[in-house]
């Protein structure tokens, strides 16, 4: 009785062993690679998986993973696992110490994102993927830029992360990994070419500030000269409309004399009436002497126009 329940017991723990042991539960977004008896096997999806302890076990990999911290400060870390995440991941790596075409060394911050495509390529193909990732991307990097020089380096952001990811995908590409994307992050020049280039750039600032404050005083001066000579065309159009009325009153009112005249001779009063206005200037004078004109004629003939001015008058 006593060898019959130990028996049962040890069936029942075999049992449950089996069942603990062939069952796995794969997350979402991660597979399992399955060997039997050390060769590749089938690949455990999501889901519960079945498996035959002893005969079948899953592969693990070692993985090492750099993560920043609060502070900037990469950490790298050691694991061992048998999921294989099919989910995006970044890949996150430290300062790298590139050179360019016209000798410049600078440090340049990167960031690689990619995706497993096939995880049984991922697994066989390639030992500690990140890692390799990690020492691919800084060789890639090291070989885009050592064909640029500085200027064009720091210009060329968007060309950079496409020649990378152009590179790494393909080089990847029989690790079964899909590189989605390259950033950069950060180019640090060295010390002495940021303080030429922000030297540059406060030269170009106060260029660009002297060529508009000259803009300016152009422009004002043009203003200004615009606005005289507007000024001045209106004055002498103004000027020229008075004569113009002056002229059309005075011709007017000689129309009127000559109409009023019966013997016409409106050119005589004109001259007495012109006459008459100097006189009162002429005796406002300080000088003891006044010479009159010589032209008895005239002066005769314009008294007779003035009396026949004042005959009209007492008729009406």
């Amino acid at each position: 009785m006593g060898v019959a329940l130990f028996l049962f017991m040890l069936v029942l723990v075999l049992l449950v062993t089996v069942a603990i042991t062939g069952t796995k539960l794969v997350g979402q977004s991660e597979v399992i690679v399955i060997e039997r008896l050390g060769k590749y096997h089938r690949t455990a999806e999501s889901g519960l998986n079945i498996i035959i302890p002893i005969l079948d076990k899953p592969k693990y990999i070692q993985e090492r993973l750099m993560t920043k911290d609060v502070d900037g400060k990469i950490i790298v870390r050691e694991r061992v696992t048998n999921r294989i995440d099919l989910r995006e991941q970044v890949q996150d790596f430290p300062h790298q110490s590139v050179i360019t075409m016209d000798n410049v060394s600078m440090n340049i911050d990167a960031v690689l994102y990619y995706q497993v495509m096939d995880p049984v390529r991922a697994t066989y193909e390639i030992a500690n993927l990140p890692y390799a990732l990690e020492t691919l991307t800084k060789t890639t990097l090291r070989s885009v830029i050592g064909e640029m020089d500085l200027d064009e380096t720091l210009a060329s952001r968007e060309e950079i992360n496409n020649k990378l990811r152009t590179m790494l995908d393909q080089a990847t590409d029989k690790w079964g990994i899909h590189v989605t994307r390259v950033e950069i992050l950060d180019i640090i020049p060295p010390a002495t070419i940021r303080e030429a280039m922000e030297n540059q750039m406060r030269a170009e600032r106060k260029r660009r500030a002297r060529v508009l404050e000259a803009q300016g005083d152009k422009e004002a001066r043009i203003l200004e000269a615009q606005g005289k000579r507007d000024a001045e065309i209106n004055v002498a159009e103004g000027m020229a409309k008075s004569r113009l009325m002056i002229a059309e009153a005075e011709a007017k009112s000689i129309e009127t004399v000559q109409s009023a005249l019966k013997t016409g001779n409106a050119s005589s009063y004109l001259v007495a009436t012109k006459y008459l206005e100097a006189l009162p200037q002429m005796a406002d004078g300080k000088a003891t002497k006044i010479f009159l004109p010589v032209e008895t004629a005239s002066i005769l003939g314009t008294v007779g126009a003035f009396a026949e001015m004042l005959e009209l008058d007492k008729k009406k």
